[in-house]
């Protein structure tokens, strides 16, 4: 069989995967299935099909799921200890008086957590608490959703647990060192533009009618019933991360510190079976949280183990459709970013991991390069897609049409994915 014939049903198959994505369907049986055909329509011999598909990829992944399991076990840390929710409720005491700036304080308090935290448990965790904040300051219910998933997806340019995900397609690419750079770069532009997006709406901000929203919730203004944790405990959240720049920790070492010190700020370790206690409770729930995330992750690193054999079946076809310049490919994919919504092409989680698999396995462009392009627009997705797990939440939760929703996130995320894709070129281009 001819290589053309084998590139266009390996195409079929692919774009077969993308409309069974945008049907709903199950990405870790989606991604497993796909391994197969690929290993068979690109007639891969079987033992190295059994070797190179099913065994290495995932058992090369193991060191990248030890990063998320601590990632994890220090976000649930952060949320059971209180000092996430303390964080929340210190935003609060701002108070009603000048809900502008109460407003970008929770912001800037939900990008801090979530530079640490993750997932749709701590999302949950965090907004009960940080929602009803906003909307008892006036916000509306849809302005109050978008500002809190806009912060949300700009901490995740810096949290280890997301990337490390990412980092499956990318192996070379290193958390560290140039990508933090760009990571704070690429954070600060996407939080100044909640800032100016909070400052366009503000006459949309009125406190008369808080007590309605709030009773359309079912949720009440509680910030001030929580526990209360050292003001320094506030600083918790940024410890892995300050601890790999200044330091050059591993994110794992730093991770544990950040994890034990949240321990001892909010006295878990007053006694004995207290700290044992808390500890088991907060693993075990970080593990649970992960766990279909991390069997997710072994049947997508099977595909791209199959996409990598297969690649250089389209390395003819991409190397004639790609642009060659890394300053125009950066522009195409800012500009193109809207195609990461509803799981497509660009979204990592979704169809766009068969893009970001094959595009890897050809080899054109370097890892460091290749990771932030393809995560700055499936971010776009995270901040504002309505297939997002936590964005399905705080639908629900706050009662948000989803037209509302796309309307005010999509304008802000399109330019700000454009101005980060131009940060990808002047950092790694």
């Amino acid at each position: 069989m001819s290589s053309t014939i084998i590139a266009i049903l390996l195409l079929f198959t692919f774009i077969g995967f993308i409309y069974y994505i945008f049907r709903g369907g199950n990405l870790m049986v989606g991604f497993f299935v796909m391994a197969i055909l690929w290993s068979i329509i690109g007639m891969v011999p079987f033992d190295v099909a059994i070797k190179k598909v099913f065994a290495e990829p995932a058992l090369n992944y193991g060191p990248t799921i030890i990063y998320i399991a601590f990632g994890s076990w220090f976000g649930r840390v952060l949320v059971d200890s209180g000092i996430a929710v303390g964080i929340s409720a210190a935003t609060n005491k701002v108070g009603k008086k000048r809900p502008l700036i109460a407003a970008v304080l929770v912001a800037l308090v939900t990008c801090l957590i979530f530079v640490s935290a993750y997932g749709v448990g701590s999302a949950i965790a965090i907004g009960v608490i940080l929602l009803p904040i906003l909307l008892s300051v006036g916000l509306p219910r849809d302005l109050a959703l978008s500002i809190f998933t806009l912060s949300i997806g700009a901490a995740m340019y810096l949290n280890v647990v997301l990337y490390n995900q990412v980092k499956a397609f990318f192996p070379k690419s290193v958390y560290g060192g140039r990508y933090l750079q760009f990571g704070i770069c690429a954070l600060a532009v996407q939080m100044l533009a909640v800032m100016i997006f909070l400052f366009i709406h503000r006459k949309k901000i009125d406190p008369s009618h808080a007590d309605e929203n709030l009773a359309i919730i079912g949720a009440t203004d509680n910030a001030d019933d929580v526990k209360k944790v050292p003001a320094i405990a506030f600083l918790v959240p940024l410890i892995p991360v300050i601890m790999n720049m200044a330091f050059k920790w591993d994110a794992i070492p730093a991770l544990v510190l950040g994890t034990l010190v949240a321990m001892l700020l909010t006295g878990q370790f007053k006694n004995y079976k207290k700290a044992m206690d808390f500890m088991n409770s907060t693993i075990k729930q970080s593990i649970s949280d992960i766990a279909g995330l991390i069997m997710f992750l072994m049947a997508l690193t099977m595909f791209s183990g199959a996409a990598s054999i297969d690649a250089e079946r389209f390395r003819p076809m991409i190397a004639a459709i790609l642009p060659h310049s890394t300053l125009v490919l950066c522009l195409a994919v800012g500009i193109l970013s809207p195609l990461a919504l509803f799981r497509g092409p660009f979204h990592i989680w979704g169809a766009g991991a068969a893009t970001a698999a094959v595009l890897a396995g050809t080899g054109l462009f370097s890892d460091a390069f290749m990771l932030p392009l393809m995560y700055t627009a499936t971010l776009f997705a995270v901040s504002t897609d309505i297939t997002q797990s936590w964005n399905v939440w705080g639908l629900e939760y706050m009662k948000v049409e989803s037209r509302d929703f796309l309307r005010l996130g999509i304008p802000v995320m399109w330019i700000v994915c454009i101005i980060n894709e131009l940060l990808v070129y002047h950092f790694f281009g």
